[in-house]
């Protein structure tokens, strides 16, 4: 009768799916299949001799018709009593990211907590398969996810999540946001105090819109003719990302002189392909980045960039992971936001 009952599960869950791929099973669908609660799987899985032998059997039995392989944590192998926390990054190969992944580290090592790390690659189909692990791993959630709060939901399994990058406004989860409006609105200025009128943006294929709305914006507080057709979109948030976006910017925009980078690697890359256009950075394109990272030191000229403090956003996300376990209200303020500051170097 179990064998019945699992092919009908795996049906229905996703566990089996057309062209042999399959969704790993979880502690949740062996209890679904044994008709018991997942305490009592991980006593049966784990040898604990409170459980009743028939019961027992039948959960075994369970976790055998459906693959089940329990985790390391599942297993007991993590000290009784820690909090293990799941972090979810986009992309580790970019240098922003591992910033703030010490500051998350930083904070849950001061609390005595264990963090697990998920490289998402920016696939919308890897957050999710991310949640549905992390959700019977760890005992709270933080990342980076383009997923709306509705598909996030059913992947998460109740366990608390906190959103990176996202305003407090604009989900129903806890978050930590980047003030977009504020980092923009001091480098245009500062882009139009050096007399620039002509400043396109090179923007993020996976960005998030509020700095391409605030650029367009502080455009037009400033009084520029600047709308969509001064932004190109980059296919990566890479160098080579930014060369091709500014090489199709200054096809359609050659009267061009300032542009403003979705961040500093693409900063980097608008730099090297103006250069390959006999263009000078600044003295006939400025160019402007938004990180902070330390890469922005070591090109020739130095970037101009909104320095984000990376660390503090990874530490602000564990602040509230705890206050959300305690039972308190996440911070929805001015708390919850990462302000950039202009660092001013050679390139604008």
């Amino acid at each position: 009768m179990l064998s019945v009952l699992a092919d009908d599960q795996q049906r229905e869950s996703g566990l089996g799916r057309p062209g042999g791929a399959r969704r790993r099973a979880t502690i949740h669908d062996v209890a679904k299949l044994a008709g018991v609660s997942r305490q009592t799987v991980s006593r049966a899985v784990n040898d604990k001799c409170e459980i009743d032998p028939g019961t027992k059997e039948r959960v075994l039995e369970a976790a055998r018709l459906l693959d089940y392989r329990p985790s390391r944590f599942a297993r007991g192998l993590v000290r009784k009593g820690t909090v293990t926390a799941g972090l979810v990054i986009p992309d580790l190969m970019n240098p922003f990211f591992p910033e703030v992944a010490a500051g998350v580290l930083e904070a849950a090592e001061l609390r005595g907590w264990q963090v697990v790390v998920w490289d998402s690659r920016t696939d919308e189909a890897r957050e999710r398969e991310a949640l549905d692990v992390l959700s019977h791993q760890a005992d709270a959630v933080v990342g980076y996810f383009r997923s709306p709060d509705d598909e996030l939901a059913r992947h998460l399994g109740g366990v608390p999540l906190v959103l990176l990058e996202r305003g407090p406004q604009h989900t129903r989860f806890a978050a930590v946001g980047i003030d977009a409006a504020a980092g923009v609105e001091q480098g245009m200025a500062h882009l139009v105090r050096a007399g620039h009128r002509r400043i396109g943006m090179l923007d993020g294929v996976h960005g998030p819109a509020p700095r391409r709305q605030a650029f367009l914006a502080e455009a037009r507080r400033h009084g520029l003719s600047v709308d969509d057709g001064w932004i190109a979109m980059c296919p990566e948030h890479s160098v080579a990302g930014g060369e091709e976006g500014m090489a199709r910017l200054l096809d359609a925009r050659p009267e061009l002189t300032a542009v403003f980078g979705f961040n500093d690697l693409i900063a980097v890359g608008a730099m090297r392909a103006a250069r390959r256009r006999g263009r000078r950075v600044p003295e006939e394109l400025a160019v402007l980045g938004f990180d902070g990272l330390s890469l922005g030191e070591l090109v020739d000229p130095g970037l101009t960039t909104l320095h984000i403090d990376k660390r503090r956003l990874g530490r602000l996300a564990v602040e509230q992971v705890a206050r959300l376990r305690a039972g308190e209200e996440p911070m929805n303020g001015t708390d919850a936001w990462v302000i950039p500051e202009l660092v001013v170097r050679a390139s604008a």
